[in-house]
């Protein structure tokens, strides 16, 4: 394998970025852990609370289109390093909101800070890569993963002790300053990247990148919020049991993400994105096919190991594409995926209306088919995918 070994300054700031996606993580399963809590101590209905989730959403989104910009003129580490900090500040807010207008207002801001730091520290995980001289952007996805664990135990623990989200998210916020404070020094620092004009073939390149990403997080949201129902009213399964389906979804995305650089590495990017939307595709399908509880479990956990290295070498492409606007790229690209991880679950809702669910569950089964069929899309004009072979002689 060719290129030389990473210096020690570069193996820190892989470690210091790796922190900052496991911070990431970690603010959102924890708060994500709290939303009933503090629905109940607003007195929400599940549509109020849905407008403090859209702000969220929308803050998301925003944030997410200044970070491309703002990642492009002044580099990622002084946009990602003041975020980081601001991550754990921004969480404490919706728990001291007095009601549902105070809410939707810090959950928007929450949300911007959020897709600020998403978008940063991508951009910062693409720079190490390319730095690094192989695949390792999958490794931060799975600290993010991890992360998301954490989050929603520490969450889980708070609500367990009947403690209120002040004080798990105040609890939370301190350790993430610190945890922010600790990988400041050590992040890397890249100066931008002069900007050329984009081709117009670059442009074209990107929003195909963030249609794969589209169509990869609708299969994320459809397992988040549709794997248990499926199992739990369309095959009758126990309550516990239906719960496993998202559980083997997360598992099994979380391991793949693990392996998912040596894969990269020994099969291209073009290769495993194509088998990884194959996997997901396949094993959902017979799933849907064969309409047993067990099956479904298995097919859901096949469709988290597919589509667990799918996101990460989009993003990787992205912001190899044109490194001078790699933010904006990576932005481009990370909104067109969350507005499938948003709308997915909503489409797929409103087929089940028209068929059933096991009939709409299909949706993302052709998505990742599609997937498979246009990973092609990876690859830049020259034909290979990265200023170095990663491929083993």
């Amino acid at each position: 394998m060719s290129g030389s070994a990473p210096t020690d300054d570069l193996r820190r700031s892989r470690i210091a970025t790796s922190a900052l996606f496991l911070l990431f993580g970690t603010a959102l399963g924890a708060w994500t852990a709290r939303i009933p809590a503090i629905k109940s101590h607003l007195g929400l209905t599940d549509g109020t609370l849905s407008l403090g989730l859209l702000a969220f959403a929308l803050g998301a989104i925003i944030g997410m289109q200044v970070a491309g910009r703002l990642v492009d003129r002044l580099g990622s580490s002084r946009v990602l390093i003041p975020v980081a900090f601001a991550e754990g500040a921004a969480l404490i807010t919706p728990a001291f909101a007095p009601n549902l207008a105070a809410l939707i207002v810090c959950l928007l801001v929450f949300g911007t800070v959020h897709g600020l730091l998403n978008i940063s520290m991508n951009a910062n995980a693409v720079e190490i890569q390319r730095a690094w001289g192989k695949p390792i952007i999958t490794s931060f996805h799975a600290v993010y993963s991890v992360g998301g664990f954490l989050g929603a135990a520490y969450g889980g623990l708070f609500a367990w002790a009947d403690l209120s989200p002040q004080v798990t998210f105040l609890s939370l916020a301190a350790l993430l300053t610190v945890l922010a404070a600790a990988c400041s020094r050590f992040v890397l620092r890249a100066a931008p990247v002069p900007s050329t004009p984009d081709t117009p073939q670059r442009t074209t390149g990107v929003f195909l990148l963030g249609v794969l990403a589209f169509c990869c997080l609708v299969g994320e949201g459809a397992a988040a919020d549709w794997s248990s129902v499926y199992l739990r009213d369309g095959l009758r399964s126990t309550a516990g049991f239906a719960a496993a389906a998202y559980a083997a979804f997360a598992i099994a995305m979380t391991g793949g993400r693990l392996v998912g650089d040596r894969l990269a590495a020994r099969l291209g990017q073009t290769h495993l994105v194509r088998a990884s939307a194959a996997l997901a595709a396949v094993g959902l399908a017979a799933a849907l096919a064969i309409s047993h509880p067990i099956a479904a479990v298995v097919g859901f956990g096949c469709l988290g190991a597919g589509l667990a290295c799918i996101a990460p070498q989009v993003f990787a492409a992205a912001g190899n594409r044109n490194p001078a606007r790699a933010g904006q790229a990576i932005a481009r690209v990370a909104a067109m995926g969350y507005a499938g991880f948003l709308v997915g679950p909503v489409v797929i809702g409103a087929f089940a209306q028209l068929t059933s669910l096991r009939w709409a569950l299909s949706v993302p089964v052709v998505l990742t088919i599609f997937v498979a069929l246009t990973a092609a899309a990876l690859q830049p004009q020259s034909g290979r995918l990265w200023p170095i072979s990663w491929h083993r002689a």
